[in-house]
């Protein structure tokens, strides 16, 4: 039964994570914008983020920030 309840956990710190990191595709739907507009932002550093690989990866908070900022 415990080890049950231990993978429950670590599958809850995992996807908890895992919603914290968004894709581009992630980010324009957030935003309502295009690609073209998505990757200038993060090309410029509007937005905050980080490659593996070939894939931008846009943390949740960075994309909350820039709407905070820029929504009024």
């Amino acid at each position: 039964m415990a080890e049950k309840k231990l993978i429950k956990i670590i599958k809850v710190k995992q996807r908890r994570f895992t919603e914290d990191i968004l894709t581009v595709k992630e980010m324009m739907d957030m935003l309502a914008i295009g690609k073209n507009t998505a990757y200038k932002l993060l090309r410029d550093g509007v937005i905050k983020s980080f490659r593996i690989g070939n894939t931008h990866k846009v943390l949740r908070k960075s994309v909350q920030d820039y709407i905070y900022k820029h929504g009024q």
